[in-house]
């Protein structure tokens, strides 16, 4: 690509080493040129380079726009910025996909010196095997979103496919594309398998550093994703079901397990738990010597921004007792709270989720333990302050304390009005809203909807914020929904059925409850080898893994996302191409080649 140069500037100051929570002792260097790859440290150095570069792809708000928006699950809040991905007038300029692009190519190449670089290298052999096996598990990653965004992507940046190129070079090896597709899938897989031998059994107990557990998931999730692809092999989908089962099947090995309560998988201060097998980390916040990585109020580049952009518009909503003129206006936060973040309000809930794959609350706990539907009267003011004392006097006005539920959403409508028709003592002064008055694009009357909580980062300095929590990407519970629809693929129901039926045990656990209520509750939400079809597993997917930038690959991969984006109301002006993200007009426009449109996907 153009943008390779000669020498490479590899900043590895304040970097957090995968597998520890110690940032990397500075070693300031003006340049680094090729030979640095040549040592230990060089090959070390440049193995966590090509972690941190995953932090483009897992949690900003780029990352997380192309994966929610234009799907069935998100449309936009009233504040999002690249609504053009969510209405589908996406074009060749965008930020969002240029990001992608371009970062994941310079870490592709960075992958590559580790592989070609790492046989002259002096160091013990099983520890270099390891380094190699966490290169190609990488580069393997870079092309697999690659591919699921843009289709088939050149192996070859300038030095021949798949290797570490020096040169700056104007050609873009990408056609024939229906070759280069079967390419880019057997590289990826080729790259898993490696990975799934060699990488350790286990991660380390407190860190993401990659084991053969990743390993065997991503390689599962390929060949899934191969099978639906015009690159299938007639073995893809059995691949993908024996991968999957053999992680399943073998947990205790690979030091994994799916948890007790679904609420535990991603409650801060726990993002290290057994089912999560790879995450994306960042540096940890309100801590003295980490200080140097705090992502602040970053907006750009990789900071993690999934705390603040599902969220509603909490803090300038109007409490229940709005129609009285003395309190119109008066809003029930006056400033952001920790707990609940900047209202960013990027991504709204469609009324397909909310309504139809969350159908039943009561028997199935994902829906509570994915949404906050109650927001507590609180502030950032600290006490003792004017302000502090300012706004529990402002809750005063309204018959409210601090501490008190400010907001309300009700699970039905029903509710929601019987709560406001309410009077004398029993009368509720906090802002009571039913489903049917949700935030919607074309339904502004609150701006408030179910904002996602298992994003919630209170170890934070700031409400503003970015997150300093790992972004999980590889979690056990989807390795069962993989291996349950691969099963589904080779005729195999019953066996989905009963991988599902693990997921649907589990979603039914709730503290308090006793073993019979479990039992009984398991009954009703239970499903049989006749309810399985892919729809099915698709609403699966969305209970058990809503918001968590996986969405619109998973229904482009599946040829679903025309069908279901339907389900979205403001995905008006999609069409068959967009399955696909145009090529970026910089890529076009730095190729040599006159004809540069037999280079773009079609539609552009």
């Amino acid at each position: 690509m153009k943008s390779i140069s000669k020498i490479f500037l590899i900043c590895i100051t304040a970097l957090l080493v995968p597998g520890c929570n110690e940032v990397l002792d500075e070693h300031p260097y003006t340049a680094f040129t090729t030979q640095y790859f040549e040592s230990e440290e060089g090959l070390n150095s440049a193995v966590v380079a090509a972690y941190a570069g995953m932090r483009y792809n897992y949690g900003p708000v780029g990352a997380l726009d192309i994966t929610a928006f234009g799907t069935d699950e998100w449309s936009n809040g009233d504040q999002a910025l690249n609504q053009d991905l969510n209405v589908y007038n996406v074009t060749t300029t965008d930020g969002s996909i240029l990001t992608p692009w371009n970062r994941n190519y310079w870490h592709i190449n960075l992958c590559n010196a580790v592989v070609d670089i790492a046989p002259g290298v002096e160091m013990a052999e099983n520890e270099k095997n390891v380094l190699v096996a966490e290169a190609r598990f990488l580069r393997a990653n870079y092309y697999f979103l690659l591919v699921s965004q843009f289709g088939a992507v050149p192996l070859d940046l300038g030095s021949g496919e798949l290797k570490f190129n020096t040169e700056p070079t104007t050609e873009f090896y990408r056609l024939p594309v229906e070759e280069l597709l079967v390419k880019n899938y057997q590289a990826m897989i080729d790259d898993l398998i490696f990975a799934s031998e060699n990488l350790p059994d286990q991660r380390p107990v407190a860190a993401f550093r990659l084991s053969k557990a990743a390993a065997l998931h991503l390689l599962a999730k390929v060949y899934l994703h191969r099978g639906y692809s015009a690159a299938k092999d007639g073995n893809d989908f059995q691949n993908a079901y024996t991968n999957a089962r053999k992680l399943i099947d073998n947990q205790a090995t690979y030091g994994v397990g799916l948890l007790t309560d679904y609420a535990d998988v991603n409650k801060e201060g726990n993002d290290y738990n057994k089912e999560i097998m790879y995450s994306v980390e960042r540096l940890p916040l309100n801590n003295a010597a980490n200080e140097i990585g705090s992502p602040g109020t970053d907006f750009a580049n990789k900071a993690n921004q999934a705390n603040n952009m599902y969220n509603c518009n909490y803090q300038q909503a109007v409490p229940a007792t709005y129609y009285n003129t003395d309190l119109r206006g008066k809003s029930l936060f006056t400033s952001r709270v920790l707990q609940y973040g900047r209202p960013l309000r990027r991504f709204a809930p469609t009324q397909w989720l909310l309504n139809t794959a969350f159908s039943d609350k009561l028997n199935d706990s994902r829906f509570d333990n994915t949404f906050r539907m109650v927001w507590l009267a609180d502030t950032w003011e600290e006490e003792g302050t004017a302000a502090y004392d300012t706004y529990v006097n402002h809750l005063a006005t309204m018959g409210l304390a601090l501490g008190d539920t400010a907001i309300y959403l009700t699970k039905t409508d029903a509710i929601a009005e019987s709560l406001k028709a309410l009077t004398g003592t029993k009368k509720k002064h906090y802002l009571i809203v039913g489903p049917k008055d949700f935030y919607s694009a074309s339904n502004a009357t609150f701006q408030v909807y179910p904002s996602i909580k298992k994003f919630d980062a209170v170890q934070r300095a700031n409400f503003n914020d970015a997150s300093g929590r790992p972004f999980a990407v590889s979690k056990l519970s989807e390795t069962y929904l993989l291996a349950a629809e691969a099963a589904m693929q080779i005729g195999q129901t019953d066996e989905a059925a009963t991988l599902i039926n693990v997921l649907k045990l589990r979603a039914v656990y709730r503290p308090g409850l006793s073993a019979q209520d479990i039992a009984s509750r398991y009954e009703l939400i239970k499903v049989e080898a006749s309810d399985i079809n892919l729809d099915f597993i698709l609403d699966e997917r969305s209970r058990e893994l809503c918001g968590e930038g996986l969405r619109w690959i998973d229904l482009a991969a599946r040829g679903k996302l025309i069908e279901r984006s339907a389900r979205n109301p403001q995905s008006v002006n999609i069409k068959a191409f967009h399955i696909l993200r145009p090529i970026p007009q910089s890529q076009l426009d730095a190729i040599s080649d006159p004809d540069k449109a037999k280079y773009q996907n079609a539609g552009y």
